[in-house]
């Protein structure tokens, strides 16, 4: 395909958070212009999203140039698309008030809800028809098309739009590994004395499910990491590292890795997410309560925090439309322009990638989405196969691949027992009593989204 005459569809194009950061990177981007349909539910946020785009897009130090329409269907947004991005938020504020929230009347908090833990789950369930109509509508408009997933529960969104569409060309991206990286280069500089430009210096082989991922190989210009990481996570496993001590209380988003060290001293890999993914994975050792989750110095990401949020990203989108704010064009950090790039064949590119299990883990269950690093060329993805992930973390990391599946096929088959099951049996909820599990399953409404 010519590259200055690609379609993007962009499903969640009326978002507030990652329409701006890709905006910003495609601007950047001499090397590519074209169409960015934007689709939402909400057609008047995609409607100022395509001022916002219009603007960026014309901005002088703009060298990438795009067009920004909002598109009232999804149809009319995939037909003969390129490439598909998805960015949705699957409910309401009020379901994810639920989602988080009303666990705690039984004892059980969620530092984050999106991924697993009783509002995992109940958001998977509401997610899981939303990516079989996406899949579908991908199968019918654009069956060629690469598509990007952003959207959480990852796991389980983009295995669905597979479970939709067999012969979808579908990854899941996320950031989380990228915040490892950095971590491991601060390490680098304080123990080695060296200064690292970049944080894909650091070299990481990757393996895991998202948010419960894990780097089993590190290195800097060939010296290996581990040694070094094993020195570091003991000498903070107390006190928690950060670049600038004491940012981790100024907002959610930050932590001080504590959970990161300690979990490495358990199970000698490096976990790569942040504390409060990390945290949901486990039986509530970290979220015991909040006094615990402030003392390994992480968050609980609150409705309150979601909404105020929200109402900062509008606030800013308003601002573009001012006479006296200027928009500065600054690259995100995201690499879903880098992407582009390589499958349409202009630089290859590694990364990690959520992809289904054809092997790349081997002690793994095959078709799982599974993150680990890929060779991304011309309209190829292929996933760089991984040491076997050692028998102490592949039965944490299953548990929560055979749920997850479990969620999916009940959801697809209207199995509620078959949901509740999984439910029930996810960690943070199997620290209740089976009873209360399942008092909470239904007083939650988890099935009621289906």
């Amino acid at each position: 395909m010519a590259t200055d005459t690609i379609k993007i569809a962009y499903i969640g194009g009326g978002s507030q958070g990652w329409a701006r950061r890709l905006m910003y990177d495609l601007a950047l981007e001499p090397r590519l212009s074209g169409t960015i349909a934007l689709y939402d539910i909400n057609h008047d946020a995609a409607k100022t999203n395509q001022r916002i785009g219009t603007l960026i897009s014309n901005h002088p130090d703009a060298t990438g140039k795009w067009t920004y329409e909002a598109i009232p269907t999804i149809e009319e947004a995939l037909k003969d698309a390129d490439f598909v991005i998805i960015s949705i938020l699957p409910g309401t504020f009020a379901d994810m008030a639920k989602d988080v929230h009303f666990p705690e009347k039984y004892g059980i908090y969620q530092s984050v809800g999106d991924t697993v833990g009783p509002g995992g789950i109940r958001r998977a369930v509401r997610s899981i028809p939303l990516f079989m109509e996406i899949g579908e509508q991908i199968k019918l408009h654009c069956p060629d098309a690469w598509v990007i997933n952003y959207t959480n529960p990852m796991s389980v969104c983009t295995r669905t739009l597979y479970k939709a569409f067999p012969q979808i060309k579908a990854i899941g991206c996320c950031h989380e590994v990228f915040e490892t990286q950095h971590l491991l280069a601060n390490m680098a500089e304080e123990m080695l004395g060296v200064t690292v430009e970049n944080r894909k210096d650091i070299k990481v082989s990757v393996t895991g499910i998202n948010h419960f991922t894990w780097i089993n190989e590190a290195t800097y210009q060939n010296i290996d990491l581990f040694p070094l990481y094993a020195k570091f996570a003991e000498k903070y496993a107390h006190t928690g590292f950060e670049k600038e001590q004491g940012k981790w209380e100024e907002s959610v988003f930050h932590s001080s890795n504590r959970v990161k060290f300690d979990l490495f001293q358990k199970y000698r890999l490096i976990a790569a997410a942040g504390d409060r993914h990390l945290a949901e994975f486990m039986p509530p050792v970290y979220l015991k309560n909040p006094q615990t989750v402030h003392d390994w110095k992480f968050h609980l990401t609150t409705l309150d925090f979601r909404v105020k949020d929200q109402q900062r990203k509008i606030s800013e989108n308003e601002k573009v439309f001012t006479d006296d704010t200027r928009i500065v064009l600054e690259p995100s950090g995201e690499e879903g322009v880098e992407i582009l790039l390589a499958l349409l064949g202009i630089e290859d590119l590694v990364t990690n990638v959520n992809f289904p299990n054809k092997g790349q883990i081997q002690n793994l269950p095959k078709d799982a989405i599974v993150e680990t690093n890929a060779l991304i060329r011309k309209n190829s993805v292929q996933p760089v196969r991984t040491n076997d992930i050692p028998l102490n973390v592949a039965n944490m990391v299953n548990r929560h691949i055979l749920n997850q599946e479990a969620v999916i096929q009940a959801v697809l088959t209207e199995d509620k027992n078959l949901a509740r099951n999984a439910f029930v049996n996810d960690p943070l909820i199997a620290a209740i009593s089976y009873d209360n599990a399942v008092s909470l399953f239904e007083e939650m409404d988890v099935w009621q989204q289906n």
